[in-house]
């Protein structure tokens, strides 16, 4: 560092650099405004006591005296700078409200200019947990800045504002432009859309979910798919004695069935050897983009957007994979249906798009429908197979659970035909009234949610029933992970897998309040999908098990991803065995 010329990037002798140094600071005093106080270079002085140690000997009188002057001149510079950042910082602490003072979380500052930038960088590896934390020592919401991008968050897991933003204000807190722009693959979709156009959406496709045909279709093609592709592939494994992650195993059942739900194709993910399908992986890339965009400054992801670089270039390329196969497959379902005589029974929601008279007399229908069934593919995939891989590890590390689930099948089990292979699978209409089972994935999805975050804009001002102030322009950011691990809603034991706090004292099913249960959102945006899903995790759960012993891999490290859907980070690694004997009987030798 000796003589190098700080800003210039080049080396010169040390008594030049002593007077460039000296002479950039005489000009930057001739230039000196009250403004500019909080912005002086301190590594200055650095350089000019380094520059001068090291050519005391060279010094003449006259650069003697010159820096002399400067020096006084630099020292009284940096004095005021601090004064004018104490003052800054004295009233940054003044105007700040007393209650918000009180509401912060220790180890948690507003800094001004970068806000909590820094906190949430230093925490970014568990940033779940980390928001957790915060919102149990704040009183369940947080108001946060990011001074230089000119926007505020407002962080809730508050059940009184949940039903004030979900239900009570729902117009003033809709998904907002970004929103839509970050999830550009859904279009203009339902999961995208607002107003009135979101109404529309809405309508139509709660008509054709919620028919008899289609919820009949749903149980038949989650039966057919457990026990065509779940038990033969985990029975290979276990036959075998080698590791699978349980997380891709569900990952690609759910891509599967929600495909044949959807478009009326199975793209057979889940077979044997795990084969690569392109449409799926193009999903994937896609997905992933989504969740760096949400972590990246806006500008930033769509300057590289326009210039196709990085993972935006990925994201172009899966995007062209994704479109190519849903136009490929509305043109072949549309040109069957033409033909003289076509057999039209199909009950997936494709079928039910293209035959809809209202749609196909929209000019736009083929828009619209890619849309609508693109959002109804991404929702269906990813929060079913969430879901499943956190109850398949609850249950393979929670024993008492487990018997009493198992305890609960045995009737049913008991009536079941026994296949070929030994393995029994269950039908949706048997599980129905199962109360635990109910219970366990209610307590499941309590814990872990398919999506741990919901994002609201806020587009007039409001008062919420906390007490805190939103202005337009602001972000709401509803972590309904956070909820499920709140002592103030859910009691002392909230962290404990205990599906026995479904269950009243008269063994009924105990209601919650959505708005205290978020799993499957609250008020008119409430999850299309639940009974589906439920539909889909209970006949899946109860035959894995009913037929295998699921053990986590010892050292195996299963922690949340940092993700807009709520997957682990390292899989879920287990080992299968088949059961032998009455499984209801664990625990009872």
């Amino acid at each position: 560092m000796d003589g190098q010329l700080i800003g210039q990037g080049r080396a010169c002798p040390p008594q030049r650099a002593y007077i460039s140094t000296t002479m950039h600071l005489h000009a930057q005093h001739v230039r000196f405004t009250a403004s500019h106080l909080p912005c002086v270079p301190v590594l200055h002085l650095h350089h000019v006591l380094h520059a001068r140690m090291s050519s005391g000997a060279l010094l003449s009188a006259m650069d003697m005296g010159m820096g002399m002057g400067m020096d006084w001149l630099f020292v009284l510079q940096l004095l005021m700078s601090a004064v004018c950042l104490l003052v800054l910082l004295l009233r940054y602490r003044a105007v700040k409200p007393e209650k918000t003072r009180r509401r912060r979380y220790p180890g948690l500052t507003q800094w001004p200019i970068v806000g909590v930038i820094p906190a949430i960088v230093s925490n970014i590896h568990r940033i779940f947990e980390g928001v957790t934390g915060m919102l149990a020592l704040s009183g369940l919401n947080y108001q946060c800045r990011f001074w230089f991008a000119g926007f505020r968050y407002f962080i809730t897991c508050d059940p009184a504002n949940v039903r004030h933003i979900f239900t009570s204000n729902f117009e003033n807190y809709p998904k907002g432009d970004v929103f839509a722009q970050m999830f550009d693959i859904l279009g203009g979709g339902i999961f995208n859309s607002d107003g009135e156009r979101w109404r529309s959406q809405r309508t139509k496709a709660q008509m054709l979910m919620t028919t008899p045909r289609y919820r009949a279709f749903v149980a038949q093609s989650s039966l057919d798919k457990v026990e065509q592709s779940v038990l033969p592939f985990l029975a290979h494994a276990a036959d075998s004695d080698t590791t699978c992650d349980l997380q891709d195993v569900f990952t690609r059942w759910s891509f599967d069935t929600t495909c044949n739900l959807v478009f009326g194709v199975d793209p057979g993910c889940l077979a044997i050897g795990l084969p690569d399908v392109p449409f799926a992986r193009a999903m994937d890339d896609v997905l992933r983009t989504v969740f760096v965009r949400h972590i990246m400054p806006v500008t930033c992801w769509k300057v590289m957007r326009r210039l196709d670089v990085g993972h935006e270039r990925k994201n172009a390329a899966a995007r062209r994979t994704a479109d190519e196969f849903v136009a490929a497959t509305i043109a072949s379902r549309r040109a069957a249906y033409n033909k003289q005589g076509a057999d039209k029974s199909a009950a997936d929601l494709l079928s039910s798009f293209i035959c809809d008279e209202e749609i196909a007399g929209d000019p736009d229908a083929d828009v619209y429908i890619r849309d609508m069934t693109m959002n109804l593919l991404v929702a269906g995939r990813d929060a079913t197979s969430s879901a499943l891989s956190w109850f398949s590890y609850l249950i393979a590390t929670n024993p008492r659970v487990e018997k009493k689930l198992l305890e609960e099948l045995a009737p049913i089990a008991a009536r079941r035909p026994v296949g070929p292979d030994g393995m029994v699978a269950f039908e949706a209409g048997e599980l129905k009234n199962l109360l635990y089972l109910h219970a366990a994935v209610c307590e499941c999805l309590r814990l872990y949610p398919s999506l741990p975050v919901e994002t609201k804009a806020v587009a007039a001002h409001d008062v919420l029933p906390s007490g805190h102030e939103v202005r337009p322009g602001d972000k709401i950011l509803v972590f309904n992970y956070s909820m499920g691990r709140m002592k103030r809603v859910w009691g002392a034991d909230c962290r404990e897998f205990r599906p026995e706090r479904w269950i009243s004292e008269d063994g009924k099913l105990r209601y919650v309040p959505s708005n205290k249960f978020v799993a499957f959102n609250s008020g008119p945006r409430t999850c299309l999908g639940k009974e589906m899903v439920l539909v889909q995790m209970k006949v899946t759960v109860a035959a894995v098990a009913w037929n295998f012993a699921v053990e986590v891999v010892p050292g195996h490290v299963v922690e949340p991803k940092l993700s807009i859907i709520l997957h682990m980070k390292n899989g879920l690694l287990v080992r299968v065995k088949r059961r032998s004997g009455n499984p209801a009987m664990i625990g009872k030798q």
